[in-house]
């Protein structure tokens, strides 16, 4: 296996690892803060599926995808198959698809050396607006009950900025932490 080989399959690995543990660590911890199924008033992993995939590219993609459709097939969607696969091909590929939108339309480089606060939260915006759209129309075509309406769309679309900004706010609390401290 050559290195370009084994760097996207640690890219799918970390990817889908991270983001199912993260998926139920933000389910223990916001249970009280569900509005519906799938929808939630805070959701952290949607802060990590941006960044798994702005690190990761596809790869990334790939690996939320495969984590999502194994919750949601051994989760609480009674549904079928069907469900299952657009439900996971919309949480690994509405981020990748924002990245692309951002990186091409507002001067974001590939390594992502330049980007700042204005232009991740921009990203963040679009993210969580294609993601919730995504989802609540995949969940109105799919039928699914109290879901795909306009009053989830507004809750997720919150959900996915909030827990967005609240990772965000977490990894450089943490990053700071680990700063050596400046002895005067």
């Amino acid at each position: 296996m050559d290195k370009t080989s084994r760097e996207w399959m640690l890219g799918l690995i970390v990817s889908a690892l991270a983001y199912s543990i993260l998926f139920y660590i933000n389910d223990w911890l916001t249970t009280h803060l569900s509005y519906g199924l799938g929808v939630n008033w805070i959701y952290l992993p949607a802060g990590l599926r941006l960044f798994l995939t702005l690190i990761f590219g596809l790869s990334g993609a790939v690996g939320i995808a495969i984590a999502s459709f194994v919750i949601c097939f051994f989760g609480q969607f009674p549904f079928e198959l069907t469900t299952y696969i657009g439900i996971g091909l919309i949480s690994g590929f509405a981020p990748y698809l924002a990245k692309l939108f951002v990186v091409s339309n507002i001067s974001i480089s590939s390594d992502l050396s330049n980007l700042s606060l204005q232009k991740l939260a921009i990203c963040i915006v679009i993210y969580a607006a294609l993601s919730s759209g995504l989802h609540q129309w995949w969940f109105a075509v799919r039928g699914i009950d109290e879901a795909g309406t306009l009053n989830h769309f507004l809750v997720m679309v919150i959900g996915d900025v909030l827990g967005a900004v609240i990772l965000i706010g977490l990894v450089k609390f943490g990053l700071d932490l680990m700063k050596p401290s400046k002895a005067n």
